[in-house]
């Protein structure tokens, strides 16, 4: 098998172990196993557990980044940005091939390079969110700041909470609108100075 698809294997393999076990809790003898590998060979692609959890968090980090670029982008109708970029969070906790327990839940926040990192996502989609509520509102820096990080916390709270709820009482797309409606409510009430189009009702 190539390099590059042996460490994918591993890679897949490994977040599902870190999922299920948490940091911990798992082993690399229990990855290679999962990965079918000997320890050497996984060993040879990442010469730590936590240079693999790294890797793993890395990719998840650019995933969600991914996915909140794609939903402030996807239209310039402020509603309807807020409730896109709501369903892409309650889609990336919903997606069990993504790593969301890894930068929404993690259990090795006492190291360093985990702490930066997660933190650095959360900056980094508040000040995506930040950046579209301040050329809409002309809010300064630091106000739209504020508002893009409670509006990241909400969306990650409670696409959070949905995960472990009873999802046959409300699916992703119900749960998604609901909280992206209450989020709307909050934002309408600052009047725009650089509409983008017809504001939304």
């Amino acid at each position: 098998m190539p390099r590059e698809q042996r460490r994918e294997q591993v890679m897949t393999q490994a977040r599902k172990v870190f999922m299920d076990r948490g940091y911990h809790s798992a082993g690399m003898d229990e990855i290679a196993d999962a990965a079918g590998v000997t320890k050497p060979v996984l060993y040879q692609h990442f010469p730590s557990k936590l240079e693999l959890y790294l890797a793993l968090l890395d990719r998840g980090i650019e995933e969600l980044l991914h996915s909140a670029d794609t939903a402030l982008a996807s239209t310039t109708d402020n509603k309807e940005r807020v409730g896109a970029t709501m369903r892409a969070y309650f889609a990336f906790v919903a997606d069990r091939n993504s790593a969301f327990r890894l930068v929404f839940e993690s259990d090795v926040m006492n190291e360093s390079a985990v702490r930066e990192r997660v933190d650095r996502v959360h900056e980094a989609i508040a000040s995506k969110i930040a950046d579209v509520i301040s050329a809409d509102t002309g809010l300064r820096h630091e106000q739209a700041m504020l508002l893009g990080s409670g509006l990241q916390g909400l969306a990650q709270v409670a696409a959070s909470r949905w995960l472990t709820s009873d999802q046959s009482e409300t699916t992703l797309e119900e749960s998604a609108d609901l909280v992206a409606s209450l989020a709307w409510r909050g934002i309408r009430s600052f009047p725009l100075t650089h509409p983008p189009g017809e504001p939304s009702q």
